[in-house]
């Protein structure tokens, strides 16, 4: 489906006025009851991913780490059960899979005397029980299966969408008997970077000629269409082996 620039916007600054959480996921439906389910979630993770990378660097301070650690330490021996750090993430506007990786990392740095590796820390974060303090253990999990934009959980999730949509555009090639070669197939050529689908008989859409189509289950705003070109895009535009495409949807469209 597609949503002009004023909807995208007033969807914008809708969420620009309330907290990242599920009430007001809620709300978002309830206010714009005609836009999808799917479009409105997209939507909100890319709001609240933006508020995130603009605010990131102070929440990293050394100064910071130690006010969010000491308030855990202080939270958790008066009430060990509530969700402290939950709470933390929430009350300063941050993503509780990210506060919960700050504590985490402080956590063991202190414990052991050196700074955890990543690898260690996303182990912990993807099974919080190799935790080595039950406490904390509990607080990390709250925080994962709370946060609807970061966090292992929602890079499983993205993930299964992704290959969804992948499956279901394939569907969608083979009912309409369009020939094309499909990534895997394109690996198994020795290619490395390599759009989804080539098609190998190009076909025309509203004007344009089709040669390869780009997969992204996700709701196409300016800011993503911007960062897909520079990533991805350019490169398939630029390249000898896959000509050029249909132009990328104005800002506005979703993709699927």
């Amino acid at each position: 489906m597609k949503l002009s620039r004023a909807q995208h916007q007033e969807i914008a600054r809708f969420l620009g006025r309330v907290p990242p959480t599920r009430q007001s996921l809620r709300r978002l439906r309830e206010r714009f009851p005609s836009q999808s389910q799917s479009t409105l979630l997209s939507i909100f993770s890319q709001e609240y991913q933006k508020q995130i990378k603009r605010t990131h660097a102070r929440h990293h301070t050394p100064e910071a780490t130690e006010v969010y650690y000491q308030r855990y330490l202080d939270g958790v021996i008066k009430n060990a059960s509530s969700p402290v750090l939950l709470e933390l993430a929430n009350e300063v506007d941050f993503a509780p899979s990210l506060m919960a990786r700050i504590v985490l990392e402080r956590f063991l740095q202190e414990q052991d005397g050196s700074i955890p590796s990543k690898t260690l820390i996303n182990s912990m974060l993807r099974d919080p029980s190799q935790i080595p303090d039950g406490v904390l253990a509990s607080q990390v999990y709250q925080c994962t299966v709370n946060d609807y934009c970061y966090g292992p959980l929602v890079d499983c999730i993205k993930h299964a969408i992704g290959h969804e949509h992948e499956v279901l555009l394939q569907e969608m090639l083979l009912a309409k008997k369009i020939p094309f070669l499909a990534e895997d197939q394109l690996r198994a050529k020795g290619y490395d970077k390599t759009p989804d689908f080539i098609l190998e008989v190009p076909v025309a859409v509203e004007g344009h000629t089709i040669h390869w189509i780009e997969s992204k289950a996700s709701f196409g705003d300016e800011c993503s269409h911007q960062a897909y070109l520079q990533d991805q895009f350019w490169s398939y535009w630029n390249s000898a082996r896959f000509p050029s495409s249909l132009p990328l949807p104005s800002p506005g469209s979703t993709s699927s």
